[in-house]
């Protein structure tokens, strides 16, 4: 009997052992201490028929591909080596393989580029492109809405998109198809006065055309500079670009059209006053007024022939008063000393621009211009929305931002006490601005925002040879305290098929008139008018208005 009951027992024995080696092992919990030395562990789980699931192992996503195409910030640079810090931190954090394809230099070479890869639909899953091309792509249906990756990267949202003017430039139907990073440095552009010459004629700075007239001439006239020969003019000039945004004598003189309420060349506040401003009397006011300086000899006589180099010579040289400048070609070191050698005792001062006869004030026209990259739709079917958003964001965060901006801290740059960017302790062929660096930040164009950090690290202050401390982004921020006319808008319209014909029209008569050698009435002005009429001015204008109401940059 005790043998049967032990062979049971066995047998027994034998089956749990079995079905323990069949079924995992359960999660251990805690084994109850013995209330006695030597007392034997009593079971703690109560023994169920109900089957143990298997835990599953969580499996790392596999790495999205990004491939970005973007404009780098110095042409003559190579790409970022294999080996860039980045691409490594957006591997290991970001779960991203990030492929970088540096555009072409050239505005057709990279449309060229794109267009080939919109036709055969590759297009990239992020790229820059400019505005034109980028309308074709939407129309095409290449080109992603973007709304819902603004909230997926709020911070690059709160410093790169928060501009409403700016985000119209990639509206469609009220909704963004594109991502518009901050372009060029806003109101660069302003009016400085010598005010030495002031000083020595006992001048006030003027605030009307009147007083400016008045200043002009004295600053011709007067012997400002005390060396005894009629060599100084009040106002000197040139005429600054090209194209039908400015068209006639170009952003240079535009602070006289803005003192009458005709800034630019366009009129672009209400779809009611829309239009060319040609045809607004005050324009003929304003060309009319710029006739009476040339007239009174108080321009540089060589400002309808000048170009850009030759007119920062004048200044430089002595020869100009009153001028609308280039902050960063005024007062940047390299551009200052010829004219600090010449004139230790020299000083220049920026002011407001001069006042209209109607109170009307304005340097010119100002333009946000926007670097924009847009996102395939290719890219949003295959699910690369949120890794996108994630890079972009990543972009924005301060590790980010300064790697793709100055590169690695330590080796590129340094931060001195207040947080600002140095160089000082690097070694110059390491420094983030030197030649041999410039690879590492080829994408700073994509984080910069014009904050302190990089206007401060890129503008320094110098002391002049009389101890001046010269301050370039002092002229800036003074220059953005004056009155401008916003003229965003302007940027979208695009120029007429005889664009050529139509802008040389209307640049040599406003010359023309200025100059004398056509007469300036009412008359003449309005055969002007008639003239751009005739080479489709009605047309430009229905065109260009359809565009800005359906952008929404008129109402």
């Amino acid at each position: 009997m005790k043998k049967n009951i032990l062979y049971v027992l066995l047998v027994l024995m034998v089956f749990s052992i079995v079905l323990s080696a069949c079924n995992p092992a359960p999660a251990p919990e805690p084994t109850a201490q013995p209330t006695e030395a030597g007392a034997a562990a009593q079971p703690t789980a109560i023994p169920t028929d109900e089957p143990v699931v298997p835990t599953e192992v969580p499996t790392m996503e596999p790495p999205v591909d990004i491939e970005l195409w973007a404009g780098g910030s110095m042409s003559e640079a190579a790409p970022p080596p294999e080996d860039w810090a980045v691409y490594n931190i957006v591997k290991e954090q970001l779960n991203i393989n990030l492929s970088l394809v540096l555009l072409p230099t050239t505005m057709t070479d990279q449309d060229t580029k794109i267009n080939a890869a919109a036709a055969s639909n590759s297009l990239p899953d992020i790229f820059m492109v400019n505005r034109d091309n980028w309308y074709k792509l939407v129309q095409a249906g290449l080109v992603a809405n973007v709304d819902e990756l603004l909230t997926m990267m709020p911070t690059r949202t709160a410093g790169h998109y928060n501009d409403e003017i700016r985000n119209k430039l990639v509206m469609v139907d009220g909704s963004m198809y594109g991502l518009p990073d901050p372009g060029a440095m806003p109101m660069t552009d302003g009016m400085v006065i010598r005010k030495d010459w002031l000083e020595k004629l006992g001048l006030e700075v003027p605030t009307t055309l009147e007083e400016f007239k008045e200043v002009a001439i004295a600053f011709s006239n007067d012997d400002p500079d005390g060396n005894g020969a009629k060599d100084t003019y009040g106002l000197c000039a040139f005429i600054d670009g090209t194209g039908l945004n400015q068209a006639g004598v170009g952003p240079r003189f535009d602070f006289v059209f803005g003192a009458f309420g005709v800034a630019g060349t366009w009129n672009v506040s209400s779809s009611e006053s829309f239009g060319l401003n040609v045809r607004d009397p005050r324009t003929m006011q304003a060309v009319q007024y710029i006739k009476e300086l040339q007239d009174a000899k108080v321009i540089d006589p060589d400002w309808p022939t000048l170009k850009k180099d030759e007119f920062r010579a004048h200044w430089k040289q002595g020869t100009c008063g009153i001028m609308v400048e280039n902050f960063a070609a005024l007062a940047n070191k390299s551009n200052y000393k010829d004219f600090d050698a010449n004139f230790p005792e020299g000083e220049w001062i920026a002011i407001a621009p001069p006042t209209g006869p109607d109170g009307d004030s304005s340097q010119g026209v100002t333009v946000k211009t926007a670097r924009i990259y847009a996102v395939s739709q290719k890219a949003i079917d295959e699910g690369k929305g949120p890794a996108i958003a994630r890079f972009l964001e990543w972009t924005a965060s301060e590790e980010g931002y300064f790697l793709l901006a100055f590169g690695q801290e330590g080796v590129n740059y340094n931060l001195d006490a207040d947080g600002y960017v140095t160089t000082e302790g690097i070694a110059e062929a390491d420094a983030w601005n030197g030649a041999e660096a410039a690879p590492l930040s080829q994408l700073r164009n994509m984080v910069y925002i014009n904050t302190d950090i990089e206007l401060k690290a890129r503008y320094k202050s110098h002391v002049s040879a009389n101890g001046k401390t010269i301050d370039p982004l002092a002229y800036w921020e003074a220059f953005g305290t004056y009155p401008f006319t916003e003229s965003t808008g302007s940027s979208i319209i695009n120029p007429p098929a005889n664009a050529a014909d139509f802008v040389r029209f209307y640049s040599e008569n406003i010359v023309n008139f200025i100059l004398g050698q056509q007469p300036l009435d009412e008359a003449s002005w309005q055969a002007f008018v008639d003239g751009l009429d005739s080479l489709g001015a009605k047309d430009l204008e229905a065109t260009a208005k359809e565009s800005l109401l359906s952008a929404g940059f008129i109402k």
